[in-house]
């Protein structure tokens, strides 16, 4: 076993939760109107998202303390699959928020412990970030503000 960590503390909150759905208009029913959770909308919408949005592809609900819960349609979902690059559950990946200074230093510990890496290091004018995978094929990301 690898003693490379990242340190207690540095991994701040929660950032988002996305979920692949086979069905958006029931979803977005589900978590906007039966859960009541708020569904981003126009300028509320994240500069990245906001093509995806418009075209019906994701959703983007906020919960109380301020999660994301992002929803990607899926239509044609299939059943799990043993490769981890393609979602098996509902959920695509679980998304932690990093201070800039540390996110490099993130990634090292990513590299040194050989975690398979799905995507990235990605760089965009909403931040910086990496997918990796959890020992059961569950995608995990690390993501930064813009300094």
């Amino acid at each position: 076993m690898n003693n490379k960590t990242i340190p207690n503390g540095y991994l701040r909150k929660v950032h988002h939760i996305a979920f692949n759905v086979r069905d958006m208009v029931a979803s977005r029913h589900f978590y906007g109107h039966i859960l009541g959770l708020h569904e981003l909308t126009g300028e509320e919408v994240p500069a990245t998202l906001i093509e995806l949005v418009n075209t019906g592809k994701v959703a983007n609900f906020i919960t109380p303390d301020g999660t994301i819960i992002d929803l990607f349609g899926e239509p044609e979902l299939l059943p799990p699959d043993p490769d981890p690059s393609k979602s098996f559950t509902r959920a695509y990946h679980l998304a932690f928020d990093i201070d800039p200074e540390l996110f490099d230093q993130a990634l090292t510990v990513i590299q040194e412990n050989n975690l398979v890496i799905a995507y990235g290091p990605v760089s965009r004018p909403t931040g910086r970030g990496v997918y990796f995978y959890d020992p059961d094929g569950f995608m995990i990301e690390i993501r930064c503000d813009p300094h």
